[in-house]
């Protein structure tokens, strides 16, 4: 069995340095390709992996990494669409539930799990608050049966005792509790392991997934092209150019309107919250429809989020928490639990950018549709714009069905990528006949025995092997250390994590025959 095997793809799907200048310099030779994405983020990706599965020829270029923007601030949910149904949009929140199936069932069971989402209830006022929230579970729950998501995979919610909500959640209070609600989402083990799989598979299918390469303009037929590396320019035809650029959409199409909002997360050690493994809900006070999530994370770490905040101003690279934000999030947590978390207590803090389409009045950024759009600009730039990590895929489909609406010339085949499993994806079921440390199974999958095989070396922080950094830089296309620290293990989120596992790091690519670029 081997890699491209394991990967279902028709080619190999390993990204390395060596593969990026060939693909580069192959781009530069071309007369034409039939598409090019700009973005490598999850929507940016998720396009990549539609079109090239289709038979188009696809170029992708980043100007950073690999989920280097929005896409790893999210909060790791594979959202059922709970919260589009209490606002009302119907249409967006049976996607969201149908998405998440495809997500835990075929494409990417390796990377996602069932998690637990408990609502510790105290008095007074316990009875009418559960009756509320339990309601807002129950139609979640019908959205999961109508799309076919098994019982077994995504349990139905229902109340549970004072004593089991502890035994749950041990940091909350027990003072005036009077039990809980439970209920079940989809999380990610990582989401910027998600990007990187999608992007994979895609190169797998025969797209060019270009990093450290900046669109510096771009028409509907055609882009300038940077070599971040070696400061190389190239001009490239294409039959479509489609950005898929986030929050900065507007500096290839600045006739699209956004009004980006930010999400911001805490940090926290997971034994500060007596080791739960479960996501504690807490309801914004004032809100009937707003929560804040602690959500369990890797290397012993626990999430805190998130906010929904107008971000006002010129759009920084890296999104940055404010006091406010991380004084909401602690004061609100705080509500539910026993001995209550200070700012000593916040290990780091992460922040994304949601792109939500501007409306016509000036609405609060929580209050704006998640839907997404494709915009085609007076250039011909096709812009997608709006939507959420658990919608990539349908994302992805519905902008190479405009491409390819625009343009009769290029191959009509419907989307396959409903079944097209990302690389390492295998079964839920026999996840644990993998030969391989459940550390790997859980981070690679399938491919997870062809990680542990790598040389052995110096591990990093929190328990990340030599293999997991050597396998970042041969098959992931780290190309730097905070390649590896940031996105393909997520050691950086943490100062002293990353200062802890910058020579090993630096370790793995000596291994992998690799001079990492400087950050």
């Amino acid at each position: 069995m081997s890699p491209r095997i394991v990967g279902r793809t028709p080619l190999a799907s390993a990204l390395t340095a060596a593969r990026r200048a060939r693909e580069l310099e192959a781009l530069a030779d071309a007369r034409e390709i039939d598409l090019l994405v700009v973005g490598g983020g999850i929507t940016g990706v998720g396009i990549a992996l539609d079109a090239a599965s289709r038979g188009l020829r696809t170029v992708l270029v980043e100007r950073h990494d690999l989920a280097h923007g929005t896409s790893r601030f999210s909060s790791k949910l594979v959202h059922g669409g709970l919260r589009y149904l209490a606002s009302g949009q119907v249409g967006i929140a049976r996607e969201s539930a149908l998405e998440r199936h495809i997500l835990l069932t075929r494409t990417a069971p390796h990377l996602t799990r069932a998690l637990a989402q408990l609502v510790p209830l105290h008095g007074p006022g316990h009875l009418s608050r559960g009756a509320y929230i339990g309601l807002g579970y129950e139609l979640g729950d019908g959205l999961r049966r109508a799309v076919g998501t098994p019982g077994a995979l995504l349990p139905g919610p229902g109340t549970v005792s004072r004593g089991e909500t502890l035994r749950l959640a041990p940091s909350v209070r027990a003072e005036g509790l009077r039990g809980g609600l439970r209920g079940w989402d989809g999380q990610l083990i990582d989401d910027a392991r998600l990007v990187v799989a999608v992007a994979r598979t895609a190169a797998g299918y025969g797209a060019s997934v270009l990093t450290r390469v900046e669109a510096l303009a771009a028409t509907g037929r055609t882009a300038t092209l940077r070599d971040l590396v070696t400061g190389a320019t190239v001009d490239v035809r294409a039959r479509a150019v489609v950005s898929a650029t986030g929050v900065w959409a507007g500096e290839l199409d600045p006739q699209v309107r956004l009004r980006p909002s930010r999400g911001t997360h805490l940090v926290v050690s997971t034994a500060r919250l007596g080791g739960s493994d479960v996501s504690l809900t807490v309801p914004i006070p004032g809100s009937t429809t707003r929560f804040v999530f602690t959500l369990p994370a890797q290397h012993g770490r626990t999430y805190i989020g998130l906010t929904d905040v107008p971000a006002e101003g010129p759009i920084p690279d890296v999104a940055h928490a404010t006091e406010p934000e991380i004084d909401t999030l602690l004061g609100t947590v705080n509500t539910v639990l026993a001995d209550p978390l200070e700012r000593a207590d916040v290990l780091a803090t992460f922040a994304g950018l949601r792109p939500l389409l501007a409306g016509e009045h000036d609405d609060d950024t929580s209050d704006l549709s998640r839907r997404h759009a494709i915009i085609e600009s007076s250039t011909g730039v096709l812009s997608v714009v709006g939507g959420k990590l658990t919608t990539y895929r349908r994302m992805a489909e519905d902008a190479v069905d405009a491409v390819i609406r625009r343009d009769p010339g290029l191959p009509s085949r419907p989307s396959p990528t409903r079944s097209i499993p990302l690389v390492g994806a295998w079964p839920r079921s026999r996840l644990a006949e993998i030969a391989a440390p459940p550390r790997l199974v859980r981070r690679f999958g399938a491919e997870a025995p062809f990680a542990a095989s790598l040389p052995r070396g110096a591990g990093a922080a929190c328990g990340v092997t030599p293999q997991e950094l050597q396998w970042g830089v041969a098959v992931e296309g780290a190309l730097s250390i905070s390649d590896l620290l940031d996105r393909r293990t997520r050691l950086g989120l943490v100062a002293a994590d990353r200062e802890e596992s910058s020579d090993a790091a630096a370790a793995a690519f000596a291994r992998a025959g690799v001079e990492p670029l400087g950050d």
